[in-house]
């Protein structure tokens, strides 16, 4: 049976956790830190007779949630009620720093079997370092508590978002798709030093790196998936790609067909904004059977290459034929090694628009159109 969830210590008539908590068999205590100091009015005493948790133990970790167990000597186990439990982002043990200012990091759950699962998006965040320690407790009949002293600091980091996750990402990002326009080509702009550099030093083939930090905390593409960005989206008028690019002044064009055919795969891998009115979606285009491909079948939601609301491809009259999402900036990353003889580089008339660039940018989390709910 899997043990009650943790609760935080309080809660007010507007908490989005209030109809959660009314459910929990759990307690709100004030606690004291761990290094043994208690406020006046805690109304709680050191005992030794309670037993320190020791060899603690982390497991089954997800994005927003984790089991934890420990040993215990036998001497007064039996008058253990309570668990407290401090968990701590490990960048500032100290201080609590979280989204929701009512959140305090010291948790209170009654005594239960271990291991017992601490889960809730209002105070985990995916891919994040957290430290946790514990004390045993042990209520009295006033009310106040006795406690061991507290256990060794213990370290660990949150998972990635699951499937589960991208697919309430893909559901909200498949909202605001829009309309599907024609496309004939994907595009990627940078330097003339870029160029160059492939020429000469990776015989003329432009090389999968590894994806940056930009988009969702949780994204599990991000630091990990290697692939070369591709952007898609054409103006409205002309269906032609825009003549301005935050990326470099040089643009290398390829027939859509190329990188996008029944011979590949399309993954949905993330979707996010930067504080600003338009948001970007990020999918991924793999070889069938290529390591990108193994790589993403483990982690990311696939598509239907012929029917989805952002990118697909669809042979009419004996022609392939491409459209993609009119309302959302697409990023394309395709995971295998490009040829520049596969297409053309020619530098662009437009305008080096620095503002629009995606790298390393940061999710806004207050956003209600592109964040699901699971700690950002």
């Amino acid at each position: 049976m899997e043990a009650p969830r943790l609760a935080h210590t309080m809660s007010s008539p507007t908490s989005p956790c209030e109809e959660v908590i009314k459910n929990l068999s759990l307690e709100a205590i004030q606690l004291c830190d761990r290094d043994g100091n208690k406020s006046q009015d805690s109304g709680i005493a050191e005992m030794e007779e309670l037993p320190v948790p020791h060899n603690i133990k982390i497991s089954n970790i997800t994005c927003d949630s984790f089991k934890i167990s420990w040993d215990m000597d036998s001497k007064s186990k039996d008058r253990i009620t309570h668990y407290f439990i401090d968990l701590n982002k490990k960048e500032n043990k100290n201080s609590n720093k979280f989204k929701h200012k009512d959140v305090p990091t010291k948790l209170v759950a009654k005594a239960v079997p271990l291991p017992m699962t601490v889960r809730g998006h209002w105070f985990l965040s995916p891919r994040t370092e957290y430290t946790v320690a514990v004390q045993t407790a042990s209520k009295q009949v006033d009310g106040d508590y006795v406690v061991s002293e507290w256990s060794e600091i213990i370290e660990f980091c949150t998972a990635d978002y699951s499937k589960v996750h991208l697919a309430q990402l893909l559901e909200k990002a498949e909202v605001i798709a829009g309309r599907m326009l024609k496309l004939s080509v994907f595009y990627r702009n940078q330097h003339k030093e870029y160029f160059d550099y492939i020429r000469e030093h990776h015989g003329n083939a432009m090389q999968p790196s590894v994806k940056d930090n930009s988009g969702s905390h949780g994204s599990p593409i991000s630091g990990k998936l290697e692939g070369i960005f591709f952007s898609c989206n054409t103006e409205f008028n002309t269906g032609k790609p825009p003549q301005d690019s935050p990326y470099g002044r040089y643009r290398y064009e390829i027939a859509a067909e190329k990188l996008f055919n029944p011979n590949t795969n399309l993954y949905f891998g993330d979707f996010y904004c930067m504080y600003t009115a338009y948001h970007y979606v990020i999918l991924v285009i793999a070889p069938v059977g290529s390591p990108g491909d193994e790589f993403c079948k483990q982690r990311l939601p696939q598509l239907n290459i012929k029917d989805n609301k952002f990118l697909t491809c669809d042979e009419e009259d004996g022609v392939m034929v491409y459209h993609h999402a009119q309302d959302v900036i697409l990023e394309v990353i395709y995971t295998d090694p490009v040829d520049l003889s596969l297409g053309t580089v020619a530098e662009i008339t437009g305008h080096q628009l620095m503002s629009l660039s995606t790298a390393n940018a940061k999710k806004d989390p207050s956003c209600k159109t592109c964040n699901i709910s699971v700690g950002r």
